[in-house]
């Protein structure tokens, strides 16, 4: 027996849901319950929210805010720990992540209300935290383009985090807002290895086009580099694919590399496994008990973060 229909209304512009109106419509009625979500080329749908905040305040983060003008992300990577951020709405953290995509419309106005507090510390701002700020969509809206300006024209330090080559399109307010306060581009390049890539980040531009827009960022003179993260155990992480991933990123002259191990928290942790079940069955059992919690243990992680820094510094990264 379905559910009876109980629909978000078509909004006007002033009046879109918030995140908790959407929850709501999506518990009772599915995704159908978001009829003003238009589906676009991709098929994913697009539903505009009102954001009733701008910044995320984040513990245990070497930044204390975050800012993600998007919620869900067509890049769709198959072990992005977001995943499990779909949950608070109801929606799964399967497909339902890279096909169903809120977009923060107002975001803008309500990022200069709250960095025109008096009480406004101006610390660093974390831009992509969650998913990704230059997805496709971001070409139609340019919420995170205009988020670049506010935060330069508030004298507010930023960090982008992105798999979007999208991003040299801003080259220009990335440029001018360096002028004035701390910022810096991490582009993601987990590996170079194409199989990987194919398999584990399906909605994502090739990884040497992302390494393209490093050097086009670095050259314009922005602090740009790489988070070869995470890499994923039995994956990304031979010394093969970790050196000559490494030597590309020395190649397009990132200005510094991060890395750690992919975590696999509750509701991605559940995608994760499904993923390997289809893709890596063979690691299926040894995963079982390396991820017996969310991330791997510590001796494992430091063995392959040391082995990254060790060719890293190989190479003079």
């Amino acid at each position: 027996m379905s559910r009876p229909s109980r629909q978000i209304p078509l909004f006007p512009d002033t009046a879109a849901p918030t995140l908790r109106e959407v929850a709501d419509a999506v518990a009772t009625a599915g995704i159908d319950g978001l009829p003003s979500a238009r589906r676009l080329a991709d098929e994913a749908r697009y539903q505009e929210i009102r954001a009733r905040s701008a910044l995320t305040h984040v513990e245990g983060m070497p930044f204390r805010w975050a800012l993600n003008p998007y919620r869900g992300c067509t890049h769709a990577c198959e072990y992005c720990y977001a995943r499990k951020y779909q949950w608070h709405l109801e929606l799964g953290a399967g497909d339902d992540f890279s096909s169903v995509i809120l977009v923060k419309a107002n975001l803008p106005a309500v990022l200069a209300r709250e960095l025109a507090r008096p009480g406004w510390t101006r610390d660093t701002v974390a831009i992509g935290t969650a998913t990704d700020p230059y997805q496709p969509i971001e070409g139609h809206y340019k919420l995170t383009r205009r988020a670049i300006e506010i935060l330069a024209e508030a004298r507010t330090p930023f960090h982008i985090v992105t798999k979007g080559p999208l991003v040299v399109r801003d080259r220009d307010v990335l440029a001018a807002a360096s002028r004035v306060v701390k910022c810096s581009v991490c582009v993601s390049v987990p590996s170079v290895d194409e199989d990987a890539w194919a398999r584990l980040e399906p909605g994502t531009a090739p990884p040497l086009q992302r390494l393209r827009a490093v050097r086009q960022l670095t050259d314009a003179g922005i602090e740009a580099g790489v988070l070869m993260m995470p890499l994923v155990p039995g994956i990304t992480t031979s010394r093969t694919i970790i050196e000559r991933t490494l030597r590309a990123i020395a190649d397009a002259g990132a200005r510094f590399v991060g890395t750690n191990v992919a975590r696999l928290d509750q509701g991605a942790r559940q995608h994760f496994f499904a993923f390997l079940e289809r893709e890596y069955p063979a690691l299926v059992e040894g995963y079982t008990r390396l991820y017996e919690r969310g991330t791997a243990p510590p001796g494992y992680v430091r063995e392959i973060t040391g082995l990254v820094r060790a060719t890293a510094d190989r190479l003079g990264l």
